[in-house]
């Protein structure tokens, strides 16, 4: 005979629904203390009253059960396990339990696939969740009714996640702008104005808020509590779109509108309270640090995501600087970034190298304040944002070549480790980036096509095709292509190779690629002429003959370039307002006084007056002088005697050519 437990059990089961958890719960639980059931009755009872346990939101007791029922259990309540590990935050055990049933391999059931994209969206590995979502998306059959909707509300989160990431190569063009059926929920026109916020569209996005705030109050799915809790989001965001804007006004009237108290959501109510404080502006940085300090600790499962929690530190090293904690921020930058070995491109220690440099310099500018960071880099020769902090201040102050230089030399430091881990660091996109920028404004176009064409051949013996090889393929193969060197349009053609291997339908790679191998391996090009449009298309609607009698287009020069030369008319005459100009007088010249035009100007006139024969000096020394002058007189000879005894020599003229007596007597000397 059955055992009563079970077989009221089996007729709960029976039934459509079930909306009584509790008793389903306690029923499960008593068959399985009966001991008088075994093999699919007692697995029957172990799967219904984990169920119950997770309807009833007890995942830790869920999770207890699961554990206590062995590996038989576990192994067919592996959705549950998985969906309650989610649920309490041990997102790496979720992960574990979903590697082991085979998601990845496409074996899984449809509910596995849900979960695996909620615990993707949760660890940040947005890429990898919004392509589940498009295979369920695909994937119809078996779907359950309005899941279609779900799948675009998680979609659109997924590609927003991605944009606010950096990571817009990830989203698809068509799933960039908000579509029709985008506006048709309140969810998915909330997810398109994150995306429109993201790539700081903020006019679409305060459109695309309204939108969803007007069908989130007119729905009748939800209660007015839950209504509630869903426009807490959207006020948030509209306020924050406000900001951005200008319109502080509005920001604020919504903010007061937000009860903050009634908020569940402990990330929610942080980032309220912090873009709160945006729009008040205090000149008191210590009045800002008390207010700072007062946002909620956030603990538990509830966490921020990466970019949230990189922007709430950022504000808050901001304020310690305002607030003069110099000594505290640059001890910190010191002590977490001194060991390092390889170099950090998060944000995190990006920005705390930027915060030490700014502590080390007291948040001074300058060639002065450049000069106190040298030494500091020499230090630590691997931190990325005091590196940044001094090609900045390179920037401001005009002085490119020693900034371009610096940063050749943190170039070669990395390339001389020769590791992959250093090698991905030179090669980051940012960096190539930031050198192909400064390398343009000293026209340096060599460089920047050897740098990118480096970079690009450096991500792709990666063996992603995806991420940063993308962006580097794109904008390598572009610049290569304006060389005509063959060795630069075959590394331009890898590239676009490249991106279409992982985006078949890139219209702008397909292009270059035909562009690259048109002239030297044509077997490469055909495949992809009949995906590019026809030279007709592009050119219709051009009226040639219009073109032709319309001539060249000229550009006015500005203003400083225009030549000053008189402009004549169509007949050939000066213009009227030339015409009507009256002319200038000669300006009479001016002689001076007494100036008899019969006489014959000095021909000395020109001369110095000592140089002139008419001049004469006056005094007995000035004629003295002008009598031993060379000019015109007589050159006297001088000899030099030498005195007795070591007394020294005496200048003595020497006498002319007669032969008298006197030019025989010889000058004593001192005895």
């Amino acid at each position: 005979m059955a055992d009563p437990a079970v077989a009221a059990l089996n007729s709960l089961l029976r039934e459509a629904s079930i909306d009584d958890h509790a008793e389903a719960l306690e029923l499960a639980t008593a068959a399985v203390r009966s001991n008088k059931i075994q093999g699919p009755d007692l697995a029957s009872a172990q799967h219904t009253r984990v169920v119950a346990l997770l309807k009833l939101d007890r995942y830790e007791d869920a999770l207890r059960v699961i554990a206590e029922g062995g590996d038989a259990v576990e192994k067919d309540c592996s959705f549950e396990k998985a969906y309650a590990l989610y649920k309490t935050g041990d997102l790496q055990g979720a992960e574990a339990v979903l590697q082991k049933t085979g998601v990845d391999t496409g074996k899984s059931q449809r509910g596995l696939k849900h979960v695996a994209g909620q615990v993707a969206y949760r660890t940040e590995k947005f890429e990898r969740a919004a392509a589940i979502y498009r295979d369920l998306k695909d994937d119809t059959e078996g779907a359950n009714y309005g899941e279609e909707n779900d799948l675009r509300i998680n979609l659109t989160a997924a590609d927003a996640q991605l944009q606010w990431q950096g990571n817009e190569w990830a989203v698809p063009e068509e799933e960039k702008q908000p579509s029709r059926e985008d506006l048709e929920a309140f969810e998915t026109a909330y997810n398109a104005a994150c995306i429109c916020i993201s790539r700081g569209d903020y006019s679409k996005a305060s459109v695309l808020l309204k939108r969803s705030r007007d069908l989130c109050e007119a729905t009748e799915d939800l209660d007015e509590e839950e209504k509630k809790t869903e426009l807490v989001p959207i006020l948030v965001q509209q306020a924050f779109v406000f900001t951005k804007l200008g319109k502080l006004d509005e920001a604020l009237s919504l903010q007061n509108a937000i009860n903050l108290s009634e908020v569940s959501e402990t990330s929610t109510k942080v980032i309220a309270q912090a873009n709160k404080l945006l729009p008040k502006s205090t000149e008191n940085p210590f009045i800002a640090e008390r207010l700072a300090r007062a946002l909620p600790k956030i603990e538990g499962n509830d966490r921020l995501f990466g970019f949230q929690t990189a922007a709430l530190q950022r504000n808050k090293n901001t304020i310690d600087l305002q607030a003069q904690k110099f000594e505290g921020k640059e001890k910190k930058a010191a002590k977490l970034l001194a060991g390092s070995q390889v170099p950090d491109l998060s944000v995190s220690k990006v920005e705390l190298g930027v915060t030490g440099a700014a502590a080390a310099t007291k948040c001074a500018e300058g060639k002065r304040t450049v000069r106190e960071l040298l030494p500091l880099l020499e230090k630590r020769p691997h931190d990325v944002g005091l590196l940044l902090t001094i090609l900045q201040l390179y920037i401001q102050i005009s002085t490119l070549p020693p900034a371009i230089l610096l940063l050749e030399k943190f170039f070669t430091r990395l390339e001389e480790a020769n590791t992959p881990a250093h090698a991905d660091v030179r090669f980051a996109p940012g960096l190539v980036a930031l050198a192909v920028s400064l390398y343009r404004s000293q026209n340096r176009q060599r460089d920047v096509r050897n740098e990118l064409a480096k970079a690009a051949a450096h991500w792709r013996s990666k063996t992603e095709a995806s991420g940063a090889g993308s962006s580097i393929a794109r904008e390598a193969g572009i610049e290569l292509l304006r060389s005509s060197h063959p060795s630069d349009l075959a590394a331009a053609g890898e590239a676009f190779e490249q991106i279409l291997s992982a985006q078949p339908g890139d219209r702008t790679a397909t292009a270059g690629l035909v562009a690259s191998y048109a002239t030297t391996e044509f077997s490469k090009v055909e495949p992809y002429l009949e995906s590019l449009p026809p030279v007709e298309k592009l050119t219709q609607g051009v009226d040639v003959n219009a073109l032709i009698d319309a001539g060249v287009a000229l550009l006015t020069p500005p203003a400083s370039q225009q030549s000053k030369k008189r402009k004549l008319d169509q007949d050939g005459t000066a213009p009227e307002k030339e015409k009507q100009q009256p002319a200038k007088k000669p300006r009479k010249r001016k002689l001076p006084k007494n100036y008899d035009p019969t006489k014959k100007p000095d021909p000395e006139r020109w001369l110095p007056l000592r140089d002139r024969s008419t001049y004469r000096p006056k005094g007995k020394k000035g004629k003295k002088r002008a009598q031993e002058a060379t000019q015109g007189g007589v050159v006297k000879e001088e000899e030099t005697l030498e005195l007795a005894g070591g007394a020294g020599s005496v200048k003595v003229e020497k006498a002319g050519g007669g032969g008298g007596a006197a030019n025989k007597k010889k000058k004593k000397g001192k005895k």
